[in-house]
Formats: structure tokens, sequence, C-alpha cells
């Protein structure tokens, strides 16, 4: 017996673990490419993308984890029952509540792991997010220049450009700078064949001292610009501003346990919630997994999907109630899970339950 429930579980563990990779790097790509934009606009530096990356990876893997295990369930499930499998594992005395429990007693370390994630890993590698987003907000225009690319830079009065950039960032190389003027009807445009990063030791001010260039002043659309040529020139660099407002979801969850705030309890309640997921999805999915061989392989995803779809969409909707103090918080987003366990524990029992009582109603009736 515990070889068979052993064969169920990798089963089901192979599907998920393949799913839920195939997931996280769709997720991950999509976030990959908006930080990557980031970078190429100027925002932050290309050299923090992988770390920004690895930190949100917690937080990516508890919320595919559980839509990874339900749709491992569905699928070693429904192959299995499409090759009759579980026809010949009810025969030898396997019932669906014995499936359930095991499948149950598999998910435990699923639940675990998303716990842990969700209550502590996640958070903590938002706040390291956190801390590099305000790093590089504090970093300078010189800093966070890009070779090869027009990047505008603070109230974007001020357009940068640098044919090449020296591995310690320290040397430009064919620099072109356009900015406006303070009342917005001139332009000053720079060029210069080099530049470099000056700090003065007394007011920690940085400076970009440009070397063999020239310096034109004037109005767009006119002919009478200033021009000037000069052997360096120094261009003040101004630093960004650093916004140090906590991100919502880098709060530890203690913090969260002894605030009152709701927008608080909301988040706390959503980071217990997930685990939560868990094992009711689990109970969704071994009931859900039933199939006919007639109806082909795939048949069975789609409403499946649409409960976990709706289960997941009125979880948002009650962590937004509770956070707008629409609900008690006694009453928290548990509503939302005591109806999927009604239901999954219905589509599991409900049906032999009417079966039972309909032959007993029919027994008098033949007696």
């Amino acid at each position: 017996m515990g070889i068979i429930f052993r064969y169920l579980i990798r089963q089901v563990m192979i599907s998920m673990v393949a799913v839920s990779g195939i997931l996280l790097l769709v997720f991950m790509s999509g976030r990959f490419i908006r930080y990557l934009d980031s970078a190429a606009e100027g925002s932050i530096s290309a050299d923090v993308l992988l770390s920004i990356m690895a930190y949100r990876f917690p937080g990516f893997l508890e919320l595919i984890l559980p839509l990874g295990l339900f749709i491992g369930i569905l699928l070693a499930y429904g192959r299995m029952y499409l090759e009759s499998e579980m026809t010949v594992l009810f025969a030898c005395g396997i019932s669906n509540g014995q499936l359930l429990q095991k499948t149950l007693l598999g998910s435990i370390p699923v639940m675990v792991i998303v716990g842990a994630m969700s209550l502590y890993i996640s958070p903590w590698g938002m706040k390291q997010v956190e801390q590099i987003l305000n790093e590089q907000r504090k970093a300078t225009e010189f800093e966070m220049l890009v070779p090869g690319r027009f990047q505008s830079f603070g109230s974007g009065d001020r357009v940068t450009y640098t044919e090449g950039l020296s591995d310690d960032k320290r040397e430009l190389r064919g620099v072109f700078i356009a900015e406006y003027g303070k009342s917005g009807d001139g332009v000053t445009i720079m060029t210069a064949r080099s530049g470099s990063q000056f700090v003065d030791e007394e007011t920690g001010s940085r400076f970009l001292v440009l070397q063999d260039g020239g310096r034109f002043d004037g109005i767009a659309g006119r002919l009478d610009y200033d021009t000037m040529g000069f052997e360096a020139y120094g261009l003040k660099i101004e630093s960004g501003e650093a916004r140090n407002k906590e991100l919502e979801k880098g709060v530890t969850t203690e913090y969260l346990w002894q605030s009152d705030n709701l927008e608080d309890r909301a988040l706390l309640h959503w980071r217990l919630s997930l685990p939560l997921i868990v094992p009711i999805v689990t109970l969704l999915a071994v009931r859900l997994s039933r199939v006919n061989p007639r109806q082909g392989r795939f048949f069975h995803l789609l409403p499946a999907m649409l409960v976990y779809i709706t289960y997941l969409g009125l979880l948002i909707v009650a962590r937004d109630a509770l956070a707008d103090g629409k609900v008690p918080e006694w009453v928290g987003m548990l509503w939302v899970h005591g109806i999927f366990l009604i239901f999954g524990l219905w589509l599991q029992f409900g049906p032999s339950w009417l079966h039972r009582r309909r032959l007993m109603r029919e027994e008098p009736a033949h007696a």
C-alpha cells in the first residue's frame, strides 16, 4: 500500500515541479523585462537586475506553488484516470477517502514552504529590493548613464548621451548634453570629447568635468546662438532624491501583527491565507481531476481553472474589503476559505451521500 501512495505523490510532485517551473519562467520573465526597461531608461543600473530578481524569487514562488500543485494534481490524476490506472487502484480496495488523505499528506510540505515564503522569506526579500531601489534613487546621473542611449534625468530638463563609458564609470567618451533653461524658452547644448567625475572634498558636491568641447546657447528655431569653446568645463551632477518609504510587502510579519492599521491587518490576513490555500485547492483538485476517457486529456482543466481563478479573485476582494473596513477583522478572509472548503467537501462526498440517501428511500418501497 505504501508503494502505491508513494507512486501517487511522486507523480503529483513531478507534475507540480514541471508546471511551477514553467509558470516561474513566464512570470519572472515578464517582471525582468519591466526592470530591464527601467535599466534602459536609466532609472536603475543594469548591475543590480540579477540581485533584484533573486530577492523577488520567494514572492513569485509563494503565489505559484499553490497553482502548480493544483494543476499538477489535475494533470497527474487526470492521466491516471484516462489510462485506467485509477480504476485498477479502486478495484484493489483503495477508496476515494484514502486517495484524498494521502494527497493531503503529500501537500503538507508544499504548505510549509508557502507559509515560510509568505510570512518570512518573501518580506525579507522585498525589503532587500526596497534598499537596492532606494540606493538607485540616490545615484547620480553620471552613475546611471548607459553608453549609446539618450537618457533623461530628474524632471526631464536634461538629456545626456555618451558614446562610451569606462568600466569603473569614471570616464566618458563622446559626450552630448542638452538642457532646457529655467524659463523653458531656451536650450543649452554641450559637446565634449571626454568627461570625468570630480568630487569636491570640502562640500561633497560632484561635478562632471568636460574636456575639449563647446557650448551652444539659444532658442530653438533661431540662428542667434551663443557659442563658446572650452578646454575644461564643470557641470554639477545632481543626486537622485532618496525615497525611503517602505514597500507594502517589505514590512515584517511581526510588525503587521502588532499594527492597528487596517491595510497592515489586511496584508497580514493575506499572508496567512496563502498557506491555507494549499490544502483547500488539494481537496478541490482531487475531485476535479476525475475525467471520462471519452472527454479528452485536458477537458477537465477549464472548469477547474475557473474555480481556482474565482477562489483567488474572491481572496483579493476580501483583502481589499478588509483594508477598507467593510468586513470585521474576526471574519477577515476566512469566509472565502470556508466557501471553497465546503464546496470541495461537497464535490468529494456529496454525490455518494446523495446516492446513499436515495438507496435508503428506495429500500422500503422494494420491501
